[in-house]
């Protein structure tokens, strides 16, 4: 008897932490392109989370009224984002770029969240729309077929593993990627190199938000409902995660939406559903008293 309550409390910790990485991997997407903006543009883009939400909308149209198959949906919805991405980039935070206080572009990011969360009200309405599956995956049977993983939750972690090591790959081994990292070193001495500063910023809000689109499908996929404020708590959740890690590392991004993700499930199953985002939001704040700069941020002294 206490053998069979053991491994059963052992399969259901191994559910809970898979369902907790696929959760963070989510995270993790999102995250990146917070932390990819941050580094080279040093901005905090608030409208990230709700570019998300605009993504599963363009997938979920794209393969509903428009009966285009799920991948070229999710591509579509890439395509559609990246756009978005640069748009946002070119009218609202461009003109800003050399405003004296950072608070106004703050102000600016959180003003087009609003904006893209009323334009999706008056297009798409209130009502939460059922999202549609677009990888069908069988599951995963283990320990004789005690263990049931969910084909979702294989795919979101496969997808996101892919993603993280080839965004890793273009800024390392790529020229775009290293005038990517120029420009996060220092834009001024990365334009007398020779660097377009510009392009370079608008190219990093167009990969940030084609992974937003990508994110956007994985995590309707796993909550299939969609509404206009579908972005926004998990915008604010991948946020904490580029803080956790240290906002400004690809690697740190990457860590802290998993982490994130692991603590949220765990908090959820083990202690209560209610209090969850509390503890998550805990945690950060212990990580950030005893590391302020994340946990592979570095601390950076400013010469006066």
């Amino acid at each position: 008897m206490m053998y069979d309550i053991l491994q059963g409390c052992i399969m259901s910790f191994i559910i809970y932490l898979t369902n907790g990485i696929s959760l963070g991997s989510v995270y993790a997407i999102i995250a990146l392109g917070y932390t990819m903006v941050y580094g080279i543009a040093k901005m905090l883009n608030f409208a990230h989370g709700d570019v998300i939400m605009i993504g599963a909308y363009i997938a979920l149209m794209a393969m509903t009224k428009g009966g285009v198959p799920g991948i070229p949906a999710v591509l579509l919805a890439m395509a559609g984002c990246t756009v978005l991405g640069i748009l946002i980039e070119k009218i609202a935070y461009k003109p800003l770029r050399k405003a004296g206080s950072p608070l106004a572009v703050l102000i600016t990011a959180i003003g087009v969240s609003y904006l893209l969360q009323n334009i999706a009200l008056l297009v798409f309405g209130p009502d939460p729309k059922t999202f549609v599956s677009v990888i069908s995956v069988p599951n995963l049977q283990m320990a004789g077929g005690k263990l049931t993983i969910s084909g979702n939750t294989i795919i979101t972690i496969v997808i996101s593993i892919i993603i993280m090591l080839s965004l890793n790959w273009f800024v390392q081994k790529t020229k775009p990627g290293h005038a990517m990292l120029a420009v996060s070193e220092d834009k001024d001495a990365a334009q007398l190199m020779g660097v377009n500063v510009n392009g370079t910023i608008s190219m990093t809000f167009a990969i940030g938000s084609a992974l937003a689109a990508v994110a956007g499908v994985l995590l309707c996929t796993a909550y299939p409902s969609l509404t206009p404020y579908t972005g926004s708590m998990p915008g604010i959740k991948a946020f904490v995660a580029a803080v956790f890690g240290g906002i400004g590392s690809i690697p740190g991004a990457m860590i802290g939406g998993i982490l994130l993700g692991i603590i949220q499930i765990l908090a959820t199953a083990y202690i209560s559903s209610q209090v969850a985002d509390a503890i998550v939001f805990g945690v950060l704040i212990v990580i950030l008293l005893v590391r302020p700069a994340g946990l592979f941020g570095k601390n950076i002294q400013e010469k006066v």
